[in-house]
């Protein structure tokens, strides 16, 4: 099989990973020495740094061949897809052509198992030795590792790599049990546990050593900067508050850079116990906006998530649908409330927290200060007191708050363009009614 095929499907079987992202990078470039390439320390595939640049990585497996049969994957043992195979050598071929070319600015590298976790593991890492050490590559560099790996293994990735991640998959040892019977969460967060340790240690002495007045002249140790981990989002029954929770863990107990969410996608020739429908893409993008309530403005999950509400409200976001179900909270005046509960109000984010807190010491803000900062007002205008407004307290106790703030119906258009239909039975007015 020629190179182009091989880049082809390995290429096409890495899609369904979502975290590369190459936020977190330790920042390097080839100036003053040997070497190519440099890290920006931010960007994900096909996406913008803060300085506005778009930045690309080189996302491909090893190979599609693999020892699991994890339900939920295309790659798995039993599926019957094509199969490939790079050598280390071409991996880093197509890395350094791509990246002269412009095309890219680093590499995310993961695998299926093939023969062991081990020997899998280290063709990932002769890849990434074989950039850093013979090519002077210092562009970013992410490992996808795997739990069953010796830590040693896992540990020489990191020494390679930017940012090194281990896909944790499912929240829970149940489902992992029915849909990934190979693959055990304690072995998962053991390895998570490992790589955190490391990323201190490292941390700690290289703080050390930029203290020492006259340091020899010798390499402080390296280490990946930073872990990251994926869940499949409907593939089982989870709630909502199942994953966050497993999220929320993870950032605690081993500090992750990112949790990212993958909503299911239906695969071909599926096993049959997956669902046959993938799980709205809004899904997806509320758990996103609860995981950053989690990690930047102090939400715990029982908060988003009560008892009697598992799962979020696809129709409004996380802390929106909070207020509306802790209205005892609001108003709240927006020149003497505390930084905590400034972040609590709905529409406004941490960035303008901070401009709040900063003008409010010099003038009681207003309504058209909140304009100059781009707050919606229709957003927040029910949940504030500022010094020209107060809102209706009839509003704020009304069942009617909550449907202000849904999306308006849209009126569907007739294509007159298709055929008409034959079968009078097929006739169906815009709503829904024969």
């Amino acid at each position: 099989m020629n190179l182009d095929r091989k880049l082809q499907i390995l290429a096409d079987a890495a899609k369904y990973d979502a975290s590369c992202a190459s936020s977190g990078a330790a920042k390097k470039d080839s100036r003053g020495g040997k070497g190519v390439g440099s890290t920006g320390g931010a960007g994900i595939c096909h996406s913008y740094t803060p300085d506005g640049r778009c930045i690309s990585l080189l996302k491909v497996l090893l190979t599609n061949v693999c020892l699991y049969d994890c339900h939920y994957c295309i790659n798995r043992r039993s599926s019957n897809v094509q199969r490939a195979l790079f050598t280390p050598d071409e991996v880093v071929k197509l890395t350094l052509d791509f990246y002269k070319r412009n095309y890219i600015e680093g590499l995310f590298l993961s695998s299926g198992i093939v023969r062991s976790a081990d020997y899998t593991m280290e063709l990932v890492i002769e890849v990434a030795r074989r950039l850093r050490e013979e090519h002077h590559f210092r562009g970013y560099i992410h490992l996808k590792t795997i739990p069953e790996a010796s830590p040693e293994l896992i540990e020489k990735a990191g020494r390679y790599a930017d940012r090194i991640s281990i896909n944790i998959e499912l929240p829970t040892q149940a489902s992992l049990d029915r849909f990934a019977p190979e693959k055990n969460l304690a072995n998962t967060q053991g390895a998570m546990g490992g790589i955190r340790t490391r990323i201190d240690e490292v941390a700690d002495a290289r703080k050390e050593f930029r203290q020492i007045q006259n340091r020899p002249r010798v390499k402080p140790p390296t280490f990946a900067t930073s872990q990251s981990t994926q869940m499949i989002v409907g593939a089982d029954d989870s709630s909502d508050s199942v994953v966050l929770g497993r999220a929320d863990e993870l950032y605690r107990d081993y500090k992750l850079k990112r949790v990212y969410y993958s909503g299911f996608s239906p695969i071909p020739e599926p096993s049959v116990i997956l669902p046959l429908k993938a799980p709205p893409l809004i899904r997806e993008h509320r758990l996103y906006q609860a995981d950053w309530l989690l990690r930047f403005y102090g939400f715990d999950v029982k908060e988003l998530l009560p008892k009697e509400n598992p799962n979020l409200d696809l129709e409004i976001d996380p802390k929106l649908s909070w207020a509306i179900r802790n209205r005892q909270f609001f108003p709240v005046d927006i020149n003497r409330a505390p930084q905590e509960m400034l972040w609590r109000i709905p529409g406004i984010g941490v960035r303008n927290v901070s401009r709040i807190l900063a003008a409010r010491r010099y003038v009681n803000l207003k309504l058209t200060d909140l304009l100059r900062m781009r707050v919606s007002l229709k957003k927040v205008l029910p949940f504030i007191i500022a010094a020209d407004h107060t809102p209706s307290f009839g509003l704020l106790e009304s069942d009617q708050l909550r449907t202000q703030f849904l999306a308006k119906p849209k009126q569907l258009e007739l294509d007159f363009s298709a055929p008409a239909p034959t079968n009078a039975d097929q006739i169906i007015t815009l709503n829904g009614q024969l």
